[in-house]
């Protein structure tokens, strides 16, 4: 029998859980409210004054070959970040989860990532691909004979912030994953051994499939994570450039609210991201979460 919570107080409940609709309410209702407002009108500068334009703003963006240009930039480094960091994750995750001596060791390491600031990583992999003292610019150019100069090529650039963001975001999956293997009974995977099943076929049709939840949720987590956390990575390292092949959306929203002063415009690309991102979400747990066996 479940037991049901009872406050003597009636209004002890609505107290406890105010701080938190205070938060929500100040930091997420009233800015979406103030990007949805201000995406209706064309401000000045310094904004003492402002013109209703109704959906001008909008149409002008669409008609924007820059902007349309930042929508399949920011799906390519979205699908590639989310890719990169949860294969990467998934076999470090394996690996770990086999380790026997130094096992937290071992753990500790590949967690410490996760603790850098976006900022710092972007840097870091911007002085390690630098095409001048960069040490695996220097690497492929040795070794490989590849010419790495992200400066003047786009896909360089967009491959750079890709691994930058990727290798962010690895130890945060890798602890779920980890997690999750962990969780999965042994004797189901010594019994499939013991029948005569490959590693590889173990981990497809029993790991794997048994993975699916967490798997799912950190679908949601990263796209979200590279669609709008990846802002100081992308700052830090190429400043949307070169030629604007590294400007995704959230990018552009700050090039064109606070460089080029266009509050109005940029509101309304605000507006637009978070449209895409709710109906992304609603896809994946409307569609994709019928797959996942929990």
């Amino acid at each position: 029998m479940q037991k049901r919570v009872v406050f003597q107080n009636r209004w002890l409940p609505y107290i406890l859980v105010a701080p938190q609709i205070l938060i929500t309410l100040i930091f997420f209702i009233w800015p979406a409210y103030q990007a949805l407002e201000t995406s209706f009108y064309l401000e000045d500068v310094f904004g003492f004054s402002r013109t209703f334009v109704w959906f001008d703003n909008f149409t002008r963006l669409f008609r924007d070959e820059g902007y349309l240009r930042s929508f399949w930039t920011t799906l390519v480094f979205g699908f590639a970040v989310t890719f990169l960091s949860m294969s990467i994750a998934l076999a470090l995750a394996v690996a770990a989860n086999r380790v026997i001596r130094t096992a937290t060791v071992y753990r500790t390491f590949l967690i410490w990532p996760y603790a850098v600031a976006p900022a710092l990583a972007g840097v870091l992999w911007f002085f390690m691909m630098n095409p001048t003292l960069g040490i695996i610019a220097y690497w492929l150019e040795t070794v490989w004979g590849y010419e790495w100069n992200h400066y003047v090529n786009g896909n360089q650039a967009l491959l750079m912030v890709v691994v930058a963001a990727a290798w962010k975001q690895i130890s945060y999956n890798f602890l779920f994953f980890l997690a999750g293997l962990q969780s999965i009974p042994k004797s189901m995977i010594e019994a499939a051994a013991i029948d005569g099943a490959s590693p590889a076929r173990r981990f497809w049709t029993i790991v794997f499939p048994l993975l699916s939840p967490t798997t799912f949720f950190l679908l949601v987590v990263n796209l979200v994570y590279a669609f709008f956390d990846t802002f100081a990575i992308i700052h830090a390292t190429t400043s949307g450039g070169p030629a604007e092949a590294t400007s995704i959306l959230v990018y552009r929203v700050y090039s064109t609210g606070f460089v080029g002063q266009d509050y109005g415009s940029s509101a309304a690309q605000s507006v637009i991201l978070m449209g895409i991102v709710i109906a992304m979400t609603f896809v994946q747990f409307r569609y994709i979460e019928r797959r996942v066996q929990y």
